[in-house]
């Protein structure tokens, strides 16, 4: 990794990155700029995400680009409801040489898409956990490490709930965002129609080595960030807590449960990382905000009375600015 003379310097670069990212993946993914940018954010930041949306919006399409311009080694588990842990975290078989030996699962990958998440049985999510956690998995009680970087993307189809596995919070709360994608706009669906319809064949370029994400991810940890900016993101994961001084009333008549101290770090690291990606040197409150709902959205549980009356997440969060 070329060395900076500043910290200054390697945020520009950072910068500069994010924009040839954003132009290489554009080429494939129509429209979904916010959905790609927080996808990017979340890489930078050293977290997992999970992509909510309708079957045909390419969740899966965008994360197998991602990790072609980011020339990372990437596996898709498509998970199901027979599918178990030794499937994605490999097992132990027995050699030639009448010795066991570890084969590993395809989780040994820089980028990982869980292709519908949530259509596997607890005990197979489960085995995420330590994954997503500590970047290793145990198998035999021997501890085996994943490269480094190691991202998790899931994807996770909202309206089809037959058959399904709901994910429990504390997996839910491993990822860092929650982003949910919307259609294409009609000019936006032409475009991936005219694109998708013909023979031409786009050709990628890498932008980014494994190495320079890991340099960028540490460098998202050395951006300075204001006193207040910290109280503010701090303060918003506090205020999501019914029962306690600084919940609001929204949060006491809606919220069931509210954020971890994880929703507080994951606050200022996206914050801080959607300031740098901007080019600028510190965050301030409107970079804490911007990535509020990623954070927040699937760290709080409404109660009966939000869902009677209508009361989303998105709702309750934003009555915290």
């Amino acid at each position: 990794m070329t060395k900076f003379k500043s910290d200054s310097e390697a945020i520009d670069a950072l910068a500069d990155s994010y924009k040839n990212l954003r132009s290489e993946i554009g080429k494939v993914i129509i429209g979904q700029d916010e959905t790609v940018k927080a996808v990017i954010i979340s890489l930078f930041a050293n977290g997992h995400s999970l992509l909510v949306g309708v079957p045909g919006l390419a969740k899966t399409l965008l994360v197998s680009t991602i990790s072609e311009v980011l020339d990372l080694g990437f596996k898709r588990i498509q998970f199901t409801p027979d599918l178990m842990p030794s499937d994605i975290t490999g097992s132990e078989i027995l050699g030639d040489d009448r010795k066991f030996q570890f084969v590993p699962g395809p989780l040994f990958s820089n980028i990982v898409l869980a292709d519908e998440i949530n259509r596997t049985p607890p005990k197979t999510q489960a085995a995420l956990l330590e994954a997503m956690q500590e970047r290793s998995v145990t198998v035999s009680g021997i501890k085996h490490k994943l490269p480094s970087p190691f991202f998790v993307l899931a994807t996770q189809n909202p309206i089809e709930q037959e058959g399904t596995y709901p994910l429990p919070e504390a997996q839910l709360d491993r990822f860092m965002f929650n982003i949910r994608l919307g259609y294409p706009s009609y000019e936006e669906e032409l475009e991936v129609v005219k694109g998708t319809t013909t023979s031409r064949k786009v050709e990628l370029s890498h932008i980014l080595t494994g190495e320079e994400i890991l340099f960028f991810q540490d460098l998202i940890r050395k951006v300075p960030i204001a006193d207040n900016v910290l109280e503010y993101a701090v303060g918003l994961a506090t205020k999501t807590r019914p029962g306690t001084d600084r919940a609001t009333d929204n949060v006491n008549n809606y919220i069931s449960w509210g954020a971890g101290p994880r929703a507080s770090q994951y606050l200022v690291l996206g914050a801080k990382c959607h300031a740098a990606i901007n080019g600028k040197y510190s965050p301030d409150i409107e970079d804490v905000r911007a990535i509020a709902n990623y954070v927040l959205r699937h760290r709080i549980v409404r109660n009966y009375k939000a869902e009677a009356e209508g009361i989303t997440e998105e709702k309750v969060i934003q009555s915290l600015f």
